[in-house]
């Protein structure tokens, strides 16, 4: 469904195509707070960065991919048949993909853990990192050849064997998200040109706990500024049946 599609069916047609968003529903919430991150959960996330820090690095050629798209990507029994469906990555630097290790191709709601692969497309390397030791380690690496073939170029997948690691069975795809905000802005987006950049995370401690209320807290926050545009509407209080004409 089209962005402002998406945004409609929340907020109601009267916001502008630059508003708020919010494309979660009530078991995505419940997850979010809290159980193994949905798909929509991680895709939120996605646009949350893509809309709000990404602007502000105009030069910036990064492509946050979505779950249903690595999915798709990993699926697909012939990797040429979806190119067009995939985004452009002809003038990509690099490129976040969210890993699920379900292989039901019905599907793409499955698995049961996540990981991330971020591919430095400059670089033709892809860093796999997995808060569960290597549980995703075929997948990852699936996932890396299939991609190797959409670009065109061949890439060395690297597990990153000092990501930090989750204390419990649900809290991966919290730290997906909070992996990729980090080695977004800290590692990529505020890098030095001139300097070689360390993608390891072996120091970096993740509060699992405070990102999903951080999460939440984000959450609310959208969806009261789209309940004060709506109300501010001209058309909030009018009723949805049409004048009748006598």
């Amino acid at each position: 469904m089209p962005f402002r599609q998406r945004v409609a069916r929340h907020f109601g047609d009267s916001l502008s195509p630059t508003a708020p968003y919010l494309s979660l529903t009530g078991d995505d919430i419940k997850s979010l707070r809290y159980d193994w991150l949905t798909d929509n959960n991680i895709a939120f996330w996605e646009e949350w960065l893509e809309r709000e820090i990404l602007p502000h690095y105009s030069r910036a050629r990064i492509v946050l991919l979505r779950p249903s798209m690595t999915f798709l990507l990993m699926q697909a029994s012939d990797v040429k048949s979806i190119g067009s469906a995939l985004p452009n990555f002809q003038k990509v630097t690099h490129i976040f993909l969210p890993v699920n290790d379900s292989r039901d191709r019905e599907r793409a709601d499955g698995g049961s853990h996540w990981s991330l692969l971020l591919v430095s497309v400059i670089d033709r390397v892809a860093f796999h990192y997995d808060s569960l030791g290597g549980a995703n380690f075929y997948e990852a690496q699936k996932c890396a050849d299939r991609l190797s073939k959409v670009l065109g170029i061949p890439l060395r997948f690297h597990q990153m064997d000092d990501c930090p690691q989750q204390e419990n069975s649900s809290d991966c795809g919290v730290y997906v998200c909070i992996l990729m905000r980090h080695l977004l802005i800290k590692r990529l987006l505020n890098a030095n040109a001139n300097e070689k950049v360390s993608m390891s995370m072996g120091n970096k401690v993740i509060d699992s706990h405070g990102a999903r209320k951080e999460m939440l807290k984000i959450i609310e926050s959208l969806r009261k500024e789209g309940e004060r545009r709506r109300s501010a509407s001209p058309f909030a209080n009018s009723s949805r049946t049409p004048p009748r004409i006598e």
